[in-house]
């Protein structure tokens, strides 16, 4: 009679081990210690420098400003200039902006002010040599002086922010 409370007992603590709680952790550190370390284990081959180019995922930017007579126009392109296609990554809607700000450093027109965006994750994926162009214009309130045009591109994985200064006559 005690065998077998002995074994259920056993039993129960078996199964209650087996289904307890586990490390939320995306380590695998319990396997990385029964992974062998053979000196025939297969490696990778390494790369060369140029593959090592070729398959990079890579983005180039370039910020336009044309001051037309009226009206000053933004473009930011973001070119893919790696070897793997790239995923932009947003956590909304929002995913550029503009800003345009005087000589003493106050901002004098923000694109972004009084729009609404969405509050959903979105994404944009560019092959190699695909490009992406936004543009705005700046064609309230324009004065002569001295100004700095900033594009921010808001991807989480491929930030981008550039500026560029100019002169309204």
């Amino acid at each position: 009679m005690n065998t077998r409370l002995i074994i259920t007992i056993l039993c129960a603590g078996a199964l209650a081990f087996a289904c307890g709680p586990r490390p939320r952790s995306n380590e695998p550190a319990a396997l990385a210690s029964i992974i062998p370390t053979h000196p025939f284990t297969a490696v990778a081959p390494k790369r060369h420098a140029a593959d090592k180019h070729a398959t990079e995922a890579k983005i180039d930017s370039r910020f336009a400003v044309v001051v037309a007579p009226k009206a000053v126009r933004l473009a930011l392109d973001v070119v893919n200039v790696g070897g793997k296609h790239v995923e932009l990554d947003f956590p909304n809607g929002r995913a550029y902006d503009f800003v345009i700000v005087d000589s003493v450093g106050r901002t004098v027109w923000h694109w972004a002010d009084g729009r609404m965006f969405t509050q959903g994750v979105q994404n944009k994926q560019l092959g190699t040599g695909d490009a992406m162009r936004v543009s705005e214009s700046w064609d309230t309130g324009v004065k002569p002086g001295k100004y700095t045009a900033v594009a921010v591109l808001n991807s989480t994985n491929y930030p981008v922010k550039r500026q560029v200064d100019f002169i309204v006559k």
